[in-house]
């Protein structure tokens, strides 16, 4: 195992960002010679990411923080084809209305996470639209389809899991590991971009780019991927019974946002402190060091530092105080909720769904069944009960929870 002499590999490597790279002395000497610039790509399918993306914005992050120069890449262009990577179907194609929507509410995430200015270290945003929609067809079939085998990108993933599965692949999407090949040799004549980072599923693509580079500007491109992040019990990150954990405070309330971090795997907590905060490694150590009870001191520390990260410190105070709140038992405004109109009955499945403790109203009814749902810390005894404006205090609200760590508030509207 190769000892990093940068600042930036060592940092990955201690903190468990690296799953694959290509030529990675060389790599490490360039980090140390001078500024690396490097891009990862991120796909305007939604006006927000999610938490299965942070492990890559944290990974744009570390590069700026070690004194380099991060790329975001958004798939203005590549949007429109579609990534078939990890998907048994094509995705949805998106107007150019839609994409651009969707990359403007992506930019203000990235604003939390990153610096973005006019310094030699500063990050751009760039949208490989501005010459993928440019480019004559023909032309580029002719410079640069001609560098890639049929042979070799039948060997994919990305494809071979749609013909294994008997999937319709379209001869658009396969175009996209092309397309995203000259993404990065578009970057290197622009930016000088030499490094493309993503995720595991990416390495067949990125090493496509690299080998791109070396055939049309005859340089010496890296790639580097991250690990497939799952938790311990082998749950995909980002994915919830509830839905996607978005990183925009307009898709996911930060008080939900703390909340799924506070509800963290025992076995996690470790992994997931040095990878999703700033925190410097030896407090991470005595953190994981923690047995018992004091493991959840722990994991309130993990949410209050990702919470920070992605919505602001104050709002991660607010969260913490909303927590404490909420289980103590008095009213917490910060919690998610849903109204009651005057002289209407709530179901309270309906009430559970909307608040995002339950995906559907079938898991609803069996969490009741199960005796998981309180209102006002009573037990729902019935999956027909109804909320109504006996059930509201003083202020016009009351508490819903399911289990000892979701809740919500239904009020007056």
């Amino acid at each position: 195992m190769i000892e990093f002499k940068s600042d930036f590999l060592r940092t990955l490597t201690e903190r468990g960002y690296i799953h694959q790279q290509t030529d990675a002395a060389a790599l490490d000497h360039q980090a140390c010679s001078g500024i690396v610039t490097a891009y990862i790509g991120f796909d305007a399918t939604a006006d927000s990411l999610h938490v299965g993306s942070l492990v890559q914005i944290m990974l744009l992050r570390r590069l700026q923080q070690a004194g380099h120069r991060p790329i975001v890449l958004m798939g203005g262009g590549t949007t429109k084809v579609g990534d078939p990577s990890g998907r048994d179907e094509t995705r949805q194609l998106l107007t150019d209305e839609q994409i651009n929507a969707n990359i403007a509410g992506i930019r203000e995430i990235f604003g939390h996470f990153l610096r973005f200015d006019d310094s030699p270290t500063g990050a751009v945003m760039v949208n490989n639209d501005d010459w993928l929609s440019s480019l004559k067809y023909i032309p580029f079939l002719r410079d640069i389809g001609r560098h890639f085998s049929i042979n070799r990108m039948l060997t994919m993933d990305s494809v071979k899991l749609r013909l294994e599965r008997e999937q319709p692949l379209t001869f658009l999407e396969f175009n996209y590991m092309i397309l995203q090949g000259y993404d990065f040799v578009e970057l290197n004549k622009r930016y000088g971009c030499t490094l493309q980072m993503g995720g595991s599923d990416q390495w067949g693509n990125i090493l496509q780019g690299v080998d791109l580079g070396r055939r049309v500007r005859e340089q010496a491109l890296f790639g580097l991927t991250s690990p497939l992040i799952t938790t311990s019990s082998g749950a995909k990150m980002g994915k919830t019974a509830s839905g996607a954990v978005w990183l925009s405070g307009k898709r996911l309330p930060a008080y939900d946002y703390w909340q799924h971090w506070r509800n963290t795997e025992d076995a996690d907590v470790g992994r997931f402190l040095r990878m999703f905060t700033d925190l410097p490694m030896p407090e991470i150590a005595r953190l994981e060091r923690l047995q018992g009870a004091e493991i959840n001191e722990a994991k309130k520390i993990l949410a209050t530092e990702t919470t920070g990260l992605c919505h602001g410190e104050g709002v991660a105070r607010a969260a913490i105080d909303t927590a404490a709140k909420a289980f103590s038992g008095a009213t917490a405004q910060g919690l998610p909720s849903v109204l009651l109109a005057s002289g209407t009955q709530l179901p309270v499945i309906d009430a559970v769904v909307a608040l995002g403790m339950a995906a559907s109203k079938g898991e609803a009814r069996r969490l009741i069944d199960q005796g998981g749902v309180k209102l006002n810390d009573k037990p729902v005894q019935s999956a027909t009960a109804v909320v109504s404006a006996v059930d509201l205090d003083e202020q016009g609200t009351a508490r819903l929870a399911v289990g000892k760590k979701r809740h919500g508030l239904i009020k007056r509207a």
